[in-house]
């Protein structure tokens, strides 16, 4: 089969995309730890050739634009030919990876008949890598834990034992992070093995057709959606807080027909913290904005994200060079996508959403109350942003799409006791579009051992803004037993100690007097907007309301 009709085409596509799902169920129910139940992951097909076909529902779309890269640099050390089956390659280096030491990359070329068809790749967030701990106050690479070149895990099926044993000497948690480790291999395992069954079930001899019919239509639609766009140079500089003084992230877009390119020129320079961006992620965050953008209803896949080019200074915040501290790049990397978004909201109003709440991330390390060393992540989430003709919707990850773990889940593993985890009042931008709610979460110690708690949170002191004429969301808040704290520091949390999070709200769009009366009045009915700030932000006076009713 070498030419596709449209309908056979999707049908194959979809099919492609099942496998990647299949692939993410694997990893997630074979995995020891609860982050990756969180879904921070990624599972991705490539063809023969290592172009990335299809990416799973559930990943975290970010990584299409790094697990190519990735594919490449493993190529260039294992090239095709000297791959056997049974082979596995592994890594978790900063600047060929994703950015961070905590993502591991695993792959596993798959063969049919002898020849090699493609590969697959799963990429999940490890408990712990060693070093001092994944938080935003390391101050450059090696304080940040063990380092993996590109190499084989397993050999022809062979498990490369001598990893193992070294990563267990490094980790806090060695039985989660191999466990962990181990759950990628089975699940590029399976997904192998799904894409042989594929081939056999449509008789397809080569995929490279298929991965070309694929490709070349994604590549199509998103350079027709580029030149859809009017021509110009648009430009957006932003503030953003970081570790200690605030550093600039600045975007010039530039359109020309089918093309597009986004200069980072005028961003900070990196700093002595772990917040700084390998431009690996910068590449991944602008693809997946300008994806997000423009052609949202088309899968990942490499087409979708070729016609789009960029470029940092190197030695930027945004293009930092060894031995720069990585650990929470997204902390600057996910405002990538509110910078893009800015630059491009007087040339796509009706596309561009006001600026979202961002997500939050808390490492917790300590002991459970049975004596077991722990290590793990709570995410949580503020508010999306508003846009033209939408509400931004409540406690949504943007520009990302974790999961908090359960509830139920999160306190067995941990012994952390969840208290309240409510929507925030009021957080949400004022607007003719009102901005997505943050929540608060409460936490409370109840393992009777002390814990380590690095917060790593966002929009502490630049809030959400919002877009023609919509107001900012409310900023992000730590509170430990009722004290303010650092969201982004390292805090000691003692037997009974309380960590309070009020996450962020994200911005409204619109003028607020030109929200609908019913829609206020249900955010009051909901608990969304109290009073006070209806009378505030939107002119709503209750007693002139009572009044006007007892008139009629």
């Amino acid at each position: 089969m070498t030419t596709f009709d449209p309908v056979t085409l999707g049908i194959l596509w979809d099919r492609l995309i099942s496998i990647t799902n299949e692939i993410v169920l694997t990893v997630v129910r074979t995995s020891f730890s609860s982050i990756v139940r969180s879904y921070d992951l990624a599972c991705v097909l490539f063809d023969a050739e290592g172009r990335s076909l299809a990416q799973g529902t559930f990943s975290v779309p970010v990584f299409i634009g790094t697990a190519p890269q990735t594919m490449r640099h493993m190529l260039a050390k294992f090239p095709p030919e000297t791959l056997r089956p049974g082979d596995v390659i592994v890594t978790n280096d900063i600047y060929m990876g994703t950015g961070h030491l905590w993502d591991v990359n695993v792959m596993r070329p798959a063969f049919h008949d002898g020849r090699l068809i493609g590969y697959a790749m799963s990429i999940t967030h490890l408990p712990d890598i060693g070093g001092r701990g994944f938080s935003a106050v390391n101050v450059d690479e090696y304080e940040e834990g063990l380092q993996i070149p590109i190499m084989k895990l397993v050999d022809q099926g062979r498990l490369n034992e001598e990893l193992i044993a070294i990563v267990r000497q490094n980790v806090r948690v060695p039985e989660q992070t191999v466990g962990d480790l181990m759950a990628n291999v089975t699940a590029v395992e399976v997904g192998c093995r799904e894409l042989v069954a594929f081939m056999e079930e449509y008789r397809i001899d080569d995929l490279r057709p298929l991965s070309q019919a694929i490709l070349s239509q994604s590549e199509r639609m998103m350079r027709r959606r580029i030149a859809d766009c009017p021509d110009g140079v648009y430009r957006n500089r932003i503030q953003v807080e970081s570790v200690g003084d605030p550093v600039t992230l600045a975007c010039a877009v530039s359109i020309a027909g089918d093309r597009l390119h986004v200069d980072f020129s005028g961003t900070s320079p990196s700093v002595p913290y772990s917040i700084n961006v390998p431009l690996c992620y910068t590449r991944a965050m602008t693809c997946f904005s300008m994806k997000a953008l423009l052609l949202p209803d088309i899968p990942n896949n490499e087409g979708s994200v070729n016609p789009i080019e960029l470029s940092a200074p190197v030695g930027s915040i945004l293009n930092c060079q060894p031995p720069a501290a990585t650990a929470a790049r997204f902390q600057i990397g996910h405002f990538v996508a509110p910078l893009i978004f800015g630059a491009l909201a007087e040339a796509l109003p009706d596309r561009v959403q006001a600026d979202p709440g961002m997500m939050n991330l808390l490492n917790v390390m300590g002991r459970r109350r049975d004596g077991r060393d722990f290590t793990t992540l709570y995410f949580s989430s503020g508010g999306f942003g508003a846009l033209l003709g939408y509400d931004g919707t409540a406690t949504t990850p943007a520009p990302s799409n974790m999961a908090v773990v359960a509830t139920e889940d999160w306190e067995a593993t941990t012994n952390i006791r969840v208290v309240r985890r409510e929507l925030r009042a009021d957080s949400g931008g004022a607007g003719e579009f009102r901005g997505g709610l943050g929540q608060v979460v409460e936490l409370v110690n109840d393992t009777g051992h002390p814990l380590t708690v690095f917060g790593m949170g966002a929009r502490t002191d630049f809030p959400a803004l919002g877009l023609q004429g919509g107001k900012p969301g409310a900023r992000r808040l730590y509170r430990l037993n009722g004290e303010a704290v650092s969201a982004k520091g390292r805090h000691e949390m003692r037997p009974g100690d309380r960590l309070e999070m009020l996450e962020s709200g994200a911005g409204g769009l619109g003028e607020p007097s030109r929200r609908p009366r019913q829609k206020l009045l249900q955010d009051i009915a909901e608990g969304f907007v109290t009073l006070g700030r209806a009378k505030a932000d939107y002119g709503f006076d209750l007693a002139m309301e009572q009044s006007g009713k007892a008139a009629e």
